[in-house]
């Protein structure tokens, strides 16, 4: 894994060297093992890199790195799992050329990359590819620079125009040491961000820098860099609408097929992704996808893996008992971390710059420290995220089309009564209750979801606004955001949606086209990397992916279970009693800490005098949710979490 930087410009800078160095620089943590420029004052182009090695950790997988050709220059970010088996291909069809390739410089995945564009060609290569990537690269002879991300988005790239030059980075960090950078704060990203906890592919916290798209492919020249968006072509080349739509036109149906089918393509996946020349672990949580991801790994290991897991001190949220037992079972090499508000608290004012720009998933506190203990003992890590939006993992798979039931039987003009018949009680007394439930019943903040879902009743008129509901933080973030406009997304855009899809298929095609690249990815890379620790994801081997998409939805959610293939599985490698119980996600008892130790520092950031004299902020509506929060009437953890992370990263600029 590494961090990849550029500058492409007619804009002339003092100096290109010092500036596009110093901005590889600000990527050290991506990649700690050394770094690489290569600049062409000609062309007014600098190319950037900062590498941590995995694969072939001698000079020959050094970067930027130069086709034997000598037309293309490649700054490359990420791991090609197959790419031994491209290099055969390469080989066959460079002996169809004038210059057959005889020998190659080293085993780097890097160099099997550059060869192949320019002996297969760009997209030819891409389509090739089983891998995670965010790519620069410089073809010489038609003067064009192109940028390439992975087809889920797996790793970050950022790309824009500051002072009528094009930049881009693995990271915001290191555009804002771009010696011309001179961007505002945009405050319609800023608008969407309070909505959602993050902020959607393609929009950035900055005016005119976006993030590239998953499975894009985009090209430019020297002139597209007079204005921003001009010149700029871009392209797909693997849509998650397509793979969606070809897989429900060629559905499987046979149950038994399916699980053979499945477990073959994710041993494939892990054992491709357990390729490495360093140390290798895993994250285990003891939930059904880390499990199903360890299992496999120690199934196909002569030694014990190593995995990692954290816990609380607040028994309600700690699941490091049930980690601890499967990796028992698994026979592991098992490590775990119990965390206190203190740890929290430490790691709370290196959230900005860790992040960049706001991000308020809450769990990225403890999956940086999780991430912290595993780098002590390796340097990659293998992850189960993806399996809940792939196999409907997510209770608003299961709860929302039993949900949309209830609503679609209630007349739109008693549903007013019952809102208020719902918010007359109580939400702390429906809290209460909610806990004493019977284990397979309980619900955690049983009365904050009723009343927020009493709130939105009135506003929902069919299951698309079930959904967007479910999937918003702050309802109404235009009222919030002043000077702003929210700006559409896909979520909003049901022409870019696939068609014939059920309520359950709909979410779980929105959730990884969204909620997965824009909030989960993009958690687990800059809490990993920031440890100089790379994080690969078995589930998203775009071929386990592409098979997800045949199975039926009907064999992945049974009843009130989500995932259902992925248990049938798991249960061949563990127990049942040690995989079923309730889902608990992970998360921290941030609503407690806010209320206590967290509590000083949130008071500071969001004082009446401070949100108006920053302008970005109407200040009642916080104080409001802040207040009601205290008082223990509501937990609005999550909304004020958004905020509180916008005005540190604020504080931090």
């Amino acid at each position: 894994m590494c961090g990849i930087v550029g500058i492409f410009g007619e804009k002339e800078l003092s100096n290109l060297g010092n500036c596009i160095e110093k901005m590889t620089e600000t990527l050290l943590h991506r990649g700690p093992d050394s770094n690489g420029t290569w600049i062409d004052e000609e062309d007014k182009i600098a190319l950037g890199h900062r590498r941590l090695s995995i694969l072939e950790l001698s000079e020959a997988g050094h970067q930027p790195m130069e086709s034997s050709c000598g037309r293309f220059v490649l700054s490359f970010n990420g791991e090609i799992y197959n790419h031994l088996d491209l290099r055969k291909d390469i080989e066959q069809t460079s002996r169809l050329g004038k210059n057959p390739i005889s020998n190659w410089r080293g085993g780097s995945d890097t160099e099997t990359l550059v060869e192949g564009f320019s002996i297969m060609g760009i997209k030819k290569t891409l389509k090739m590819t089983v891998g995670m990537f965010a790519l620069a690269l410089w073809d010489k002879e038609e003067k064009l620079l192109y940028l390439a991300r992975d087809r889920v988005g797996e790793k970050p790239l950022y790309y824009g125009w500051s002072n009528n030059n094009f930049i881009f980075a693995s990271e915001l960090k290191a555009l804002k040491e771009y010696d011309l950078f001179n961007n505002k704060i945009d405050r319609d990203s800023l608008n969407i961000y309070m909505r959602h906890n993050y902020i959607p592919c393609p929009r950035s916290i900055y005016k005119d820098i976006y993030k590239l798209e998953p499975g894009a492919l985009l090209s430019l020249d020297l002139s597209a860099t007079k204005s921003a968006g001009t010149s700029l072509n871009k392209e797909i080349w693997w849509s998650l609408k397509e793979s969606t739509n070809l897989g429900k036109e060629n559905l499987l149906i046979d149950k038994k097929q399916n699980l053979q089918n499945l477990e073959k393509s994710l041993l494939d996946s892990v054992r491709l992704q357990s390729i490495a020349d360093v140390p290798l672990g895993a994250f285990l949580s003891g939930g059904i996808d880390s499990s199903l991801i360890v299992a496999l790994m120690q199934s196909i290991s002569n030694v014990k893996i190593n995995t990692f897991s954290i816990g609380f001190k607040e028994d309600s949220y700690n699941e490091a008992g049930y980690a601890k037992e499967v990796a028992k079972h698994l026979n592991t090499n098992h490590k775990e971390l119990y965390l206190s508000h203190d740890d929290a608290l430490a790691l709370v004012p290196l959230l900005p710059k860790m992040y960049d720009e706001p991000f308020a998933d809450s769990s990225q506190i403890p999956t940086h420290l999780i991430s912290l203990m595993a780098k002590e003992h390796v340097t990659v890590v293998l992850s189960g995220d993806a399996g809940d939006e792939l196999f409907g993992g997510y209770n608003r798979h299961v709860q929302a089309p039993r949900l949309w039931k209830i609503i679609s039987c209630i007349p739109k003009g008693v549903r007013s009564f019952v809102s208020f018949s719902i918010l007359s009680i109580s939400p702390k007394l429906l809290n209460q209750f909610g806990n004493y439930l019977p284990r397979g019943l309980k619900v955690i903040f049983l009365g904050d979801k009723l009343h927020r879902f009493a709130d939105r009743l009135k506003r929902i008129k069919d299951q698309d606004d079930l959904y967007y509901s479910l999937v918003s933080e702050w309802e109404e973030p235009s009222k919030l955001v002043l000077k702003s406009k929210e700006p559409k997304n896909l979520l909003q855009s049901k022409s870019e949606w696939p068609k014939n899809l059920s309520f359950q298929e709909k979410m779980m095609f929105l959730d990884m086209a969204t909620y997965l690249p824009d909030d989960i990815l993009v958690k687990v890379d800059r809490a990993s990397m920031a440890t100089s620790l790379e994080t690969r994801v078995p589930f998203l081997d775009h071929r386990v992916v592409e098979l997800a998409f045949r199975i039926p939805v009907d064999q992945k959610i049974v009843g009130t279970r989500g995932k259902e293939v992925l248990r049938k599985i798991l249960y061949k490698y563990v127990p049942k009693k040690l995989i079923d119980r309730p889902k608990q996600g992970f998360g921290i008892p941030l609503g407690e800490w806010l209320r206590g130790p967290l509590r000083e520092w949130a008071e500071d950031l969001i004082s009446k005098e401070r949100l108006s004299k920053e302008g970005f902020f109407e200040a009642e509506m916080i104080h409001e949710r802040w207040n009601e929060h205290l008082s223990g009437k509501r937990n609005w953890e999550h909304s004020l979490w958004s905020v509180l992370m916008f005005q540190s990263w604020l504080e931090s600029q």
